[in-house]
């Protein structure tokens, strides 16, 4: 079972498209977070060249990895934004047609994810909505299920909000928006194998307005919240090949789980499953037997949650550990409530156990 366990980002932006700071500016502020990996995604480009472990004894090293965030320039709106991740050329040229592009990523052994499947518009600065229409398609990877920046947007719909949320956006942050989590339990429940992420979709931007100019959720302060857990089988050991496959494996088979850092820690979370004589993380299969017994445990108290096909099969609050038998097969996961500021917030989010006939 996997036991190595690294935390990253796999949504940012530079100035190759719409980012404010370059690689080097952006990897200093992931060295602050303490963040293992870093996936640069400028969009409908695909920077090489950046590759490598960045930092030093002193502050540590994060891998940096370049990945894409795909979208059809010629579409108003300019919806259907996919991220692809682990592939050796750019894919931009295909973004005419959502299915065609994912099958060119998949072709490529790439995997592509929907990023902000149900992003809203804020219709007072003219931000327009930018989800995921062409909900027919399938053979992407997953989905992001929890995007900082989109889900912001949610809390901006007038001046009056504006003003708290972009100076104390740790108070308005909730979770991920409710339609994505309800979208994730239906392909579930179809029979999907869906992974889900969570990124900061980072820009590091500037606002300005009069003689104040603000920077909402630079790259430091994003990077310690919204971000993706991967649990490897082996540890990382510098060698940037090798480290990649290791990370970009553990993602695709979905040994992940998405953690919100404001309210607290979330290194440590593990999503369990035991059989009569087998074992299964995050992202695995484990055939039901008798019976398949789940065990969530979190870093600290809190309400913690075993979901199957979006109904609540198990939840016990102010607890560190949760334990399930399941007696039916579907899809499990787990999701890890905490209270921060007066308000119960999203904390922790597991990819699923799938529990097999």
């Amino acid at each position: 079972m996997a036991s190595h366990e690294y935390v990253g980002n796999l949504h940012i932006h530079t100035p190759y498209s719409d980012g404010a700071a370059y690689h080097a500016a952006v990897a200093d502020a992931a060295l602050l977070a303490e963040l293992d990996f870093l996936v640069f995604t400028d969009h409908n480009v695909r920077v090489s060249g950046i590759e490598g472990y960045y930092g030093d004894e002193e502050r540590g090293y994060t891998l940096l990895l370049t990945g894409e965030e795909v979208h059809d320039r010629t579409r108003n709106p300019q919806c259907n934004h996919l991220l692809v991740y682990d592939t050796d050329n750019e894919v931009s040229a295909h973004a005419h047609d959502l299915t065609h592009l994912i099958d060119t990523v998949r072709k490529a052994d790439g995997m592509s994810f929907i990023a902000h499947p149900d992003d809203h518009a804020v219709k007072w600065i003219g931000e327009p909505a930018i989800p995921w229409l062409d909900r027919y398609v399938d053979g992407f990877t997953g989905l992001e299920i929890w995007n900082t920046m989109s889900r912001f947007k949610d809390h901006i719909q007038t001046k009056r909000e504006t003003i708290r949320a972009i100076f104390r956006p740790e108070d308005v942050m909730t979770g991920p928006h409710p339609l994505t989590l309800a979208l994730w339990d239906q392909l579930l429940a179809m029979g999907h194998r869906v992974v889900g992420i969570g990124n900061a979709d980072a820009h590091g931007t500037t606002y300005s307005a009069g003689p104040i100019s603000h920077t909402i959720f630079p790259y430091d302060f994003l990077f310690s919240c919204v971000n993706t857990h991967l649990l490897t089988k082996a540890p990382l050991i510098g060698n940037v090949e090798r480290d990649k496959t290791l990370l970009y494996q553990s993602l695709r088979r979905g040994r992940a789980f998405i953690g919100y850092e404001i309210p607290g820690p979330t290194c440590g979370f593990r999503f369990t499953a035991q059989g009569q004589s087998t074992a299964a993380i995050m992202g695995e299969s484990i055939r039901l037997g008798h019976g398949v017994t789940l065990q969530a445990y979190a870093p600290d108290r809190a309400r913690i949650k075993i979901i199957r096909h979006g109904d609540v099969v198990a939840e016990d609050t102010k607890t560190q550990n949760l334990t399930h038998v399941a007696r039916e097969s579907g899809a499990y996961r787990v999701e890890v409530w905490r209270e921060y500021h007066g308000t119960e917030r999203a904390w922790i989010l597991s990819n699923p156990i799938y529990v097999e006939d």
